[in-house]
């Protein structure tokens, strides 16, 4: 094994401990927040720019389907993709507008509201099983939208609509390079 190998073995096993400490820990922090997967991967949408507004046809306020996005190949060693939406500044804390896991590895893009096949989709805050575009309160400030793409050393395998909860779990256990893009919107 080279030692390049080695050392990204060490720090995945270093990730999955410090994921198995916060949950034995019972801490309130989701692992998203927490902790940090080794590789980087780039994460784009040709529909909006990094910090920019997101446009409404991808919100509550328009078709409410998930936009286009655009991501570096995965590392090696990579066996599936995850993706997460969340609103960092909702009124109750963190919001989770969507949860997909178990994207094929070799996928670069994401079409306007599709997923490939083989793809799964935790439930969101609003309760349901796919994309639940931003609708921030009227009058607030735009929120700020994180899009955060895992890559995954093994698939998740859950069942469609697992829990937001369980499917973060099981992305931090599996996390071997993150991306992130944020995207805002205001009503």
């Amino acid at each position: 094994m080279h030692s390049e190998s080695v050392v990204k073995v060490v720090k995945a096993t270093c990730l999955a401990t410090v994921v198995a400490a916060l949950a034995a820990c019972g801490s309130s922090h989701r692992a998203t927040t927490t902790v940090k997967a080794v590789g980087r991967v780039t994460l784009t949408s040709p529909a909006f720019a990094p910090g920019g507004s997101i446009p409404r046809a991808f919100t509550c306020d328009g078709a409410n389907t998930s936009p286009p996005l655009r991501f570096s190949p995965a590392p090696a060693g990579t066996a599936a993709l995850a993706l997460t939406v969340v609103d960092q500044d909702a009124p109750g804390g963190s919001f989770t507008h969507w949860v997909v896991f178990d994207v094929p590895p070799r996928t670069v893009a994401l079409a306007q509201g599709s997923l490939p096949g083989g793809s799964r989709q935790g439930r969101n805050d609003f309760g349901r099983a796919r994309y639940g575009g931003p609708c921030p309160p009227r009058g607030d400030p735009p929120h700020r939208y994180v899009f955060t793409l895992y890559a995954l050393s093994r698939r998740i395998g859950l069942a469609n609509g697992s829990s937001t909860g369980t499917v973060e779990a099981a992305v931090m256990r599996g996390a071997i390079a993150t991306g992130r893009l944020i995207g805002r919107y205001g009503r």
